[in-house]
C-alpha cells in the first residue's frame, strides 16, 4: 500500500476473464491504495507481467489458455510457472483466486510457484492482509538482493584493485631480488660476512613477498576459471616418487622421514601434472603445527583463512596455499579435506577422478580414485 511519503503505489496485476470478478478486485485494491493493471486470459497475463513488472499478481486459475498449451482449468498455474521461471519476474508474488477448494489444486498451485490462495468469494480484509504481507516480503527480498548485488560489485572492484597492485609490485620486486643477488655475489665490491648475512635476510623476505604475489595472482586466475588444464596421464607411484626426489634435500635438512605407499592396482589417471605437484608441494611445506580444531576444518581452505593458535610459532603463510590446493583439486573435479584434532597434528587427503575431462562431460558419472595421504 502507498505510504504518506513519495513512494509510488505498488502495482498489482489482476488476471481474470470474468468482468464482474475483475471489477470487484479492482475496487477493493484501489480502495486499499494500490494501482492495478488487468489481463483477461493467459497470454495477456504473461505479457503484462513481462512488460510491466507488477509488484504482485492475482491470477484466476480457470481462464482462456490461448497459445499457452494447457487446458483452460490450468491457465493460472501455467502463467505462474512462466512468471517464476524468468529471472526478470521470478520474485513477483503470485496469489491464486479460485472457486476450487480441492487439495490437489492447492498442491498444483504450490508446485507452480504460487505464494498464496484465495477462495471465491473472498473477504476484502483477508485480501488486504495477504497482499500487504506478500508485498512486504517482496520488498525485503528485493532489498536483500540489491545489497548482495552491491556487495558483489564491491568485491569485484576490490579484487581488480588487488590484482592491479600485485601486478605492479612484481616487476620492481624482481629487480630488487636481482640486485640483491648481484650485491651478495660481490659484483659491486667486496661484502663482509655480517653484510652478507643481512643481504641474505633481505633476499629471503623479498622471496617471501614474491611468493605471496604469485599466490594471489594464481588464485585469482583459477577463481576466474581462466585456467586450462594441461591434462596428461600420470601413474600415482611415479608422481609421488618424483615429489620425494625433488624434496629430498629439504627433507634431509629438516630431518624429516618420508613414507610412500601405493596400492598395486592404483590406476593411471589424467591431470595437470604441474598443478598437482604444486598442490602436494603446498601441503608438504606446511608448518608442523599442533593440529586444527574441528570448527576450523573448512575455514583453512578459504582465501586468507588461517587459524590463530596460542603458543604456536609464527611461520610465513599467505593464507592462500590451501585455497590454491582446493581450487586446483576442484578444477580437476576432485575434493580435498583434512582430518585433524588439536594437539595431534593433521592429515590432508586428496581424491581425484581417473579422468576429469570425462567428469566434465558426464557430470560426475565417472567413479573417482584416490591419490591421498599427505600428513603434517
Amino acid at each position: 500500500m502507498a505510504d504518506p511519503g513519495n513512494r509510488m503505489p505498488e502495482v498489482i496485476l489482476v488476471a481474470d476473464d470474468i468482468p464482474a470478478n475483475v471489477e470487484l478486485l479492482l475496487d477493493q485494491l484501489n480502495s486499499l491504495g494500490y494501482d492495478t493493471i488487468t489481463a483477461v486470459d493467459g497470454p495477456s497475463a504473461v505479457a503484462a507481467a513481462f512488460e510491466q513488472h507488477p509488484d504482485l499478481c492475482i491470477l484466476d486459475v480457470s481462464m482462456p489458455a490461448g497459445d499457452l498449451g494447457v487446458d483452460d482449468r490450468s491457465t493460472g498455474f501455467e502463467v505462474c510457472r512462466r512468471i517464476k521461471r524468468d529471472p526478470r519476474t521470478a520474485r513477483i508474488p503470485v496469489i491464486f483466486v479460485t472457486a476450487l477448494n480441492d487439495t490437489s489444486d492447492r498442491v498444483r498451485g504450490i508446485e507452480a510457484g504460487g505464494d498464496d490462495f484465495l477462495t471465491k468469494p473472498h473477504n476484502r480484509l483477508v485480501l488486504g492482509a495477504r497482499v500487504r504481507s506478500l508485498l512486504k516480503l517482496k520488498a525485503a527480498t528485493d532489498a536483500l538482493e540489491d545489497s548482495l548485488r552491491k556487495l558483489r560489485e564491491l568485491e569485484r572492484v576490490r579484487d581488480d584493485l588487488m590484482k592491479m597492485i600485485v601486478h605492479d609490485l612484481k616487476t620492481p620486486l624482481t629487480s630488487v631480488l636481482a640486485t640483491l643477488e648481484m650485491l651478495s655475489d660481490g659484483d659491486f665490491g667486496q661484502v663482509t660476512t655480517p653484510q652478507k648475512v643481512a643481504i641474505g635476510d633481505v633476499e629471503s623476505k623479498s622471496e617471501d613477498l614474491l611468493a605471496l604475489i604469485d599466490d594471489i595472482l594464481e588464485v585469482a586466475r583459477i577463481e576466474e576459471t581462466n585456467i586450462t588444464l594441461a591434462l596428461a596421464p600420470m601413474a600415482p607411484g611415479a608422481l609421488l616418487a618424483e615429489l620425494v626426489h625433488e624434496w629430498g634435500h629439504r627433507f634431509q635438512q629438516e630431518k624429516t622421514t618420508v613414507s610412500v605407499s601405493v596400492a598395486d592396482d592404483a590406476p593411471v589417471f589424467t591431470g595437470d601434472k604441474g598443478l598437482i605437484k604444486r598442490v602436494f608441494s603446498n601441503l608438504i611445506q606446511s608448518d608442523n603445527g599442533p593440529g586444527i580444531p574441528p570448527e576450523y576444518h573448512e575455514v583453512i581452505f578459504r582465501k586468507f583463512g588461517q587459524v590463530e593458535m596460542p603458543r604456536t610459532p609464527r611461520t610465513r603463510s599467505s593464507g592462500l596455499g590451501l585455497t590454491f590446493c582446493k581450487l586446483v583439486v576442484e578444477r580437476h573435479r576432485g575434493r580435498i579435506w583434512v582430518k585433524s584434532a588439536e594437539g595431534k597434528g593433521s592429515s590432508f587427503y586428496i581424491e581425484l577422478p581417473v579422468d576429469p575431462a570425462a567428469m566434465d562431460a558426464l557430470q560426475n558419472a565417472a567413479s573417482p580414485t584416490a591419490v591421498n595421504g599427505v600428513g603434517r
